[in-house]
Formats: structure tokens, C-alpha cells, sequence
């Protein structure tokens, strides 16, 4: 047991004085994936579920084409997802190739009542 702490003490010194690029990489993605994963998780904030925006504009769908809601039920198919579209095309103000201009505002001002929540 001794010798297992003298290995791993001897380690962090050579790696702190003589930092490794790969070792130091490795450890940064490893940190931050676990960090991420952890945070999903242990999130404790109220967060909007994605498929809330289909079901508000579920009585407006008639207006949208078959190809429409077909990208409207991918969009809306993770919170992800909703945020991707919401910061590309809404804030961005970028068209959507897909989406009628009209229809495209409509999921953008649906999306920005639950901004706070993405």
C-alpha cells in the first residue's frame, strides 16, 4: 500500500512540473464529459419538455404542409434539438428551407415563450 502511494505521489509531481500535452488533454475531456453527464442528471431547475411546443401548436397544423410537421416532430423531439433551432433560425433570424415564412414565425414566437426554460 505504501508503495502504491509513493507511485502516485511521484506521478503528480512529474506531471506537475512536466506537464504531459496528451496526459493534460485527456484529463480535460474526460473532466468535462463527466461534468456534463452529471449535471444532466443532477439538474434541478425546471426545463421545458420538448415536445410541449408541438402539443401548442398542434391546433395551428392544418397551415402546415406534411413536410412541415414532419421537421416540427424532429425539432421537437429533444430539448436539444429545440435549442439548435431556436438559437440557429429564430435568434439568428436565418430562414428555414423547410418551413413557410409564416409557419417559421409561428414555432419561433412558440419557442420564445419558453425561452427561459431551454
Amino acid at each position: 500500500m505504501k508503495n502504491i502511494l509513493i507511485l502516485i505521489v511521484a506521478a503528480a509531481i512529474f506531471l506537475h512540473f512536466y506537464p504531459q500535452p496528451e496526459v493534460t488533454k485527456f484529463y480535460d475531456e474526460t473532466r468535462s464529459t463527466l461534468l456534463d453527464g452529471f449535471s444532466e442528471f443532477s439538474d434541478t431547475s425546471v426545463r421545458l419538455k420538448a415536445d410541449k411546443i408541438f402539443i401548442d401548436l398542434k391546433p395551428q397544423l392544418n397551415s402546415f404542409s406534411e413536410r412541415e410537421v414532419d421537421l416540427l416532430k424532429e425539432i421537437t423531439s429533444s430539448r436539444a434539438n429545440v435549442n439548435n433551432f431556436y438559437n440557429e433560425h429564430c435568434k439568428a433570424k436565418k430562414r428555414n428551407a423547410t418551413f413557410h415564412r409564416s409557419n417559421q414565425a409561428k414555432v419561433c414566437q412558440t419557442i420564445s415563450q419558453y425561452e427561459s426554460m431551454l
